[in-house]
């Protein structure tokens, strides 16, 4: 989870410092950098990028601090071209954070954001088959990479990283992303980072990003790991979701 840092001065909220963006740690590389343009070609032609272009033609920014969870759930539901139903703007029905919800309000999400359980009973109640695989249940770098071999090999699934930004000498600390490549040979995962007003898409080490996975939430205690989604079989009625009664989101906590 993440929480913002806005507090009420006078009539008008206002930050305690202003911050223009962050400089990416050393330990990753811009992916519109010189060389992560190159690394960007050779996982391309390797075949690792299939899952890349429906991900990054909804690349989005996400709208506010806390967002980064709902934020890749609105580009991959956007991504695999599902319907919401609903109406956004003008005539197109089209998703957006503010049209996701299930079993709790939206200015609860603002206020903390969501945890693997919420993201996982989200992507259900929109239509989404998600199988969630908590840090204990990744039992080696081995079985991660495998994940990522498979998911950054097809158009139809994308693996959706929990993990800890300290953990890659980033600023925050709970945050969620899409992974949108792999490099084999240098064994670097590509993250579509949806804070964009703090880092640009950038490459990581998978094994920095599997020790950022073994760690807990510190607001919810859930343990996180990663999210295979791919598109339910079955999808819910506009009017009845058959998720909505039985949804556990602030109840089930994983052991």
């Amino acid at each position: 989870m993440e929480k913002g840092t806005m507090h009420e001065t006078g009539t008008s909220a206002i930050t305690k410092q202003s911050i223009f963006k962050k400089s990416l740690p050393h330990s990753c590389i811009d992916f519109s950098s010189p060389e992560g343009k190159k690394v960007f070609s050779e996982a391309l032609a390797s075949g690792y990028m299939e899952c890349f272009f429906k991900l990054s033609s909804q690349l989005r920014t996400q709208e506010d601090v806390a967002y980064s969870g709902l934020s890749t759930l609105v580009m991959i539901l956007n991504a695999f071209r599902l319907d919401p139903g609903k109406v956004w703007k003008g005539p197109w029905r089209w998703y957006h954070e503010s049209m996701l919800g299930c079993c709790t309000l939206s200015e609860v999400f603002q206020e903390k954001g969501i945890d693997m359980v919420q993201f996982v009973c989200l992507a259900k109640y929109h239509g989404l088959h998600p199988k969630a695989v908590y840090n204990s249940e990744i039992n080696s770098l081995d079985m991660l990479r495998k994940e990522v071999m498979q998911a950054t090999r097809s158009e139809d699934v994308v693996l959706v990283a929990n993990y800890s930004r300290q953990k890659l000498d980033q600023i925050g600390e709970g945050h969620f992303a899409p992974i949108g490549g792999y490099h084999a040979s240098r064994d670097l995962v590509l993250i579509l980072d949806t804070a964009r007003f703090i880092y640009p898409p950038h490459w990581v080490q998978l094994g920095a990003l599997y020790k950022a996975m073994k760690t807990i939430d510190i607001e919810s205690g859930t343990p996180r790991g990663f999210v295979l989604v791919t598109v339910a079989k079955q999808q819910p009625t506009p009017l009845i979701s058959t998720w909505m009664n039985g949804c556990q989101c602030f109840h089930h906590r994983p052991p």
